[in-house]
């Protein structure tokens, strides 16, 4: 399941890596989505 919406995530989501996003800029709502993004891909990588 957590493949799944890792596919997803890389599909719909930004990806703040390659916009060189600084973390200490960053809305709430950003932090929010690499929270989110790291939390699927940790669980799909076990």
């Amino acid at each position: 399941m957590f493949k799944l919406l890792a596919k997803l995530n890389h599909w719909l989501l930004p990806n703040y890596t390659k916009e060189q996003l600084d973390l200490t800029r960053a809305t709430k709502m950003q932090k929010a989505i690499i929270a989110w993004k790291y939390f699927v891909t940790t669980r799909a990588v076990d």
